[in-house]
């Protein structure tokens, strides 16, 4: 199984809303997919009781106690603040890392640390976990694109996406869907910004 934690220590970084657009675009490739949902709201088990059972299947895992379960891919949603054990223990289970970052030089500046610790984590160093940044809500030819870019440079970091604001995330999560359940022609322009992500997701060296 791989896995993948989406982590921000900073709450409305939009952790969910990649998490289950992660996980439903794996589905939609044919993988046998699970989240394990950890922040507190459960915002991604809502979302998956209320997905259609005619779209690609996307498991619950309740606990990382289950992390046996056969599935091909595991989706883990952080809670907010996650730092310290509770950090540790998450990166034990995963071999990629990606963090949602929203357009303000507050949220910026908020992620600072938590980067900086996964950049001097062993795993990551040695290179047994890849670590990623997307922007969230964020037009790459902004100024808090350009800041995050010069943040980013000093820690050996790449963006992989900036995913822009767009009522067609909003509109998909209410029926427990995402971008790539519905028809490119509702959704090209924003799946054209996922291209690099996904590619990273499924070809980055493990």
């Amino acid at each position: 199984m791989k896995a993948i934690l989406i982590a921000n220590p900073k709450g409305g970084s939009g952790k969910t809303t990649l998490s289950t657009n992660v996980a439903g675009y794996l589905a939609s490739r044919g993988q046998r997919v699970a989240v394990l949902d950890m922040d507190r709201q459960k915002s991604a088990t809502q979302w998956l009781s209320n997905r259609p059972v005619q779209l690609p299947a996307i498991e619950l895992m309740q606990s990382d106690v289950e992390k046996n379960m056969p599935v091909d891919w595991l989706v883990i949603d952080s809670p907010a603040g996650l730092h310290g054990k509770n950090l540790e223990h998450a990166l034990k289970l995963v071999h990629k890392v990606i963090v949602p970052i929203a357009p303000s030089a507050f949220d910026i500046h908020a992620s600072r640390d938590f980067l900086e610790v996964l950049h001097h984590e062993k795993t990551v160093r040695k290179g047994r976990i890849f670590v990623g940044v997307v922007g969230m809500r964020m037009d790459p030819r902004t100024r808090a694109a350009l800041t995050l870019e010069q943040f980013l440079k000093g820690l050996d970091l790449q963006v992989l996406a900036y995913l822009r604001e767009a009522q067609v995330y909003v509109n998909a999560a209410f029926e427990g869907k995402t971008l790539f359940d519905l028809p490119p022609s509702l959704a090209g322009r924003e799946l054209e910004q996922w291209a690099y992500l996904l590619n990273w997701l499924e070809h980055a060296e493990e």
